[in-house]
């Protein structure tokens, strides 16, 4: 807070202020960064052996083993929430579990169980999306501007 802010606050304001910074909990930022980052690469890493797995045993080749190691990882963390153990690894690794894939089930699977005791359409059905409908939204308006613009530099020789 700057002093021009802090001249405008009552007596009692600005005590409020210096209380609360003081009682305010000091967070380990770079511990959070590190364990995030393990934690992120190491779902990466599980991602490429499943990638791995299917070139090696199932005749994929790189560029076709993508939706099946997409739907596996979604799949896995869909399991791993069911069973509470993804919401103890998110704790531990904040951004580094919700930025990969493996959010977007976590966030998928998280509000169907949540919303399962008002039913299966209004419920489940009505609530499963609203975290990774936004997702899907701006994923379909991204692909299609980017679309729309590698067509535009096409037409015009650009590329």
């Amino acid at each position: 807070m700057s002093d021009n802010q802090k001249k405008e606050l009552t007596p009692v304001q600005q005590e409020y202020q210096e209380l609360q910074q003081q009682r305010e909990t000091k967070r380990p930022v770079v511990r959070n960064c590190i364990n995030a980052f393990l934690v992120g690469g190491l779902i990466c890493v599980v991602g490429q052996a499943i990638q791995y797995f299917y070139i090696f045993f199932f005749d994929f080749t790189e560029k076709t083993t993508g939706n099946p190691t997409a739907g596996t990882m979604i799949f896995i963390a869909m399991l791993l929430t069911g069973f509470g153990v993804y919401d103890r690894i998110a704790q531990f690794a904040g951004a580094g579990s919700a930025v990969p894939l493996t959010g977007f089930g976590n966030a998928v699977i998280s509000a169907a169980i949540e919303h399962r005791t008002e039913g299966f359409v209004l419920g489940v059905g009505g609530n499963m999306f609203k975290l990774a409908g936004s997702v899907i939204l701006f994923g379909v308006f991204s692909a299609f501007v980017v679309a729309t613009i590698k067509t535009l530099l096409t037409m015009w020789g650009g590329l």
